[in-house]
């Protein structure tokens, strides 16, 4: 699932907090007295009266990961989290060196301008029988829900299925990493520290909100329940799909289901639209004319691999014909040509777009789709 950031709000914008910087087992604390991050100490032991010398102290040992948690604490407070919450959840916390190991070694993605593995394997281990059995059961076990959730949020009942059946095999693999830890952890890690000590924040905020702290598991960089969103997401877009008045997205189907859609919508999604269409390319087509001169802000690797955007008139009046279900004339579309010319092509739409936004992947949103597609018998 995809991930975003907040920024901090100032320091100085707290009442009745110091301002300056302290300086605690390597991690600058600005804008915060000693007194607003430590937790309240316990009363020092009284000198017995025979005692008449000057006691000596020595200080402990430095501890950089108790002081990264000082500094957790401190952002919490800037961004409004209950001081019961952080006391409860933050000081006792234990490092997880498993997931710094998974963030130290999980590949970067690199831009290449030559073609990224193949799609027909990917799609075999991807979109398997299995899955779309089990696809079928679920869309027709929850049929009136998944129909209510159209009517409030426009978006094909089927794509969210697919989602659910990729993100967590319908429900029945969410993950079991305890959440505040691994985020904590990877925030201590620092490769990506401003965006988990965001999800770390959410995640505090969350259980301010009542969510129970056993609830907060997932997948060892923080994604959580049916649709694997990560806590500030969570926060922004978690939905009530049954109409019980809360919003669970951690043990109710039919929640999780209406979060997706409400992400979804939220991305741009258009209703009564295809998220793409299989096409066939001309031999003479000219792709250097049809090359997208556009550089995206987000994942550009992905996108550099979509043409420039056309209408369903203009790529028919190209020679690219769709193989079966076409697109309305108006309708606009990029091109997508997942393993390079001569092989599988789609004419994909802002839908395809708004998957991009769940998670990043050309292979993993046109399983969405080929999944969706399988689901409903399209």
């Amino acid at each position: 699932m995809n991930i975003a950031g907040a920024s901090r709000p100032k320091a100085s914008s707290l009442g009745g907090v110091e301002e300056g910087v302290l300086q605690m087992s390597g991690w600058l604390i600005v804008g915060l007295s000693a007194a607003a991050l430590n937790p309240v100490p316990a009363a020092a032991p009284q000198l017995a009266q025979a005692d008449v010398t000057t006691p000596t102290y020595t200080a402990p040992p430095a501890d950089p990961w108790y002081g990264y948690k000082l500094r957790l604490a401190a952002l919490a407070r800037l961004q409004g989290v209950r001081e019961p919450t952080i006391r409860a959840n933050v000081y006792a916390l234990n490092r997880n060196d498993r997931v710094i190991e998974l963030e130290r070694t999980e590949p970067v993605a690199r831009t290449s301008s030559g073609v990224v593995g193949a799609l027909a394997p990917y799609l075999r281990s991807h979109v398997t029988a299995s899955l779309i059995r089990r696809g079928r059961d679920n869309y027709a076990d929850h049929y009136g829900a998944l129909r209510s959730i159209e009517a409030r949020y426009g978006v094909d009942p089927a794509i969210l299925m697919a989602i659910w059946g990729l993100e967590t095999s319908y429900g029945t693999v969410t993950g079991s990493t305890d959440l505040l830890g691994a985020l904590a952890s990877l925030g201590y890690y620092g490769r990506r520290r401003a965006m988990f000590e965001n999800e770390f924040v959410a995640a505090l905020k969350l259980m301010d909100q009542g969510v129970p702290r056993s609830w907060l598991k997932g997948s060892w960089a923080g994604a959580t329940g049916y649709p694997q969103f990560m806590p500030s997401v969570a926060l922004r877009l978690r939905a009530d799909g049954d109409g019980d008045g809360y919003a669970d997205i951690w043990a109710n189907e039919i929640d999780g289901l209406a979060s997706i859609a409400a992400y979804l919508r939220d991305a741009g999604w258009k209703p009564n639209v295809a998220w793409a269409i299989p096409v066939r390319t001309p031999p003479n087509l000219n792709r250097a004319a049809i090359v997208s001169r556009t550089t995206a802000p987000r994942c550009p690797q992905v996108y550099r691999r979509h043409s420039r955007w056309l209408t369903m008139r203009e790529w028919r009046a190209l020679g690219v014909a769709p193989v079966g279900r076409s697109l309305p004339e108006a309708e606009m579309a990029t091109l997508i040509e997942p393993d390079g010319p001569d092989a599988t092509a789609y004419l994909a739409t802002t839908n395809y777009r708004a998957i991009l936004d769940y998670n990043c992947s050309n292979f993993y949103a046109i399983s969405v789709g080929v999944l969706a597609d399988a689901v409903a018998r399209r």
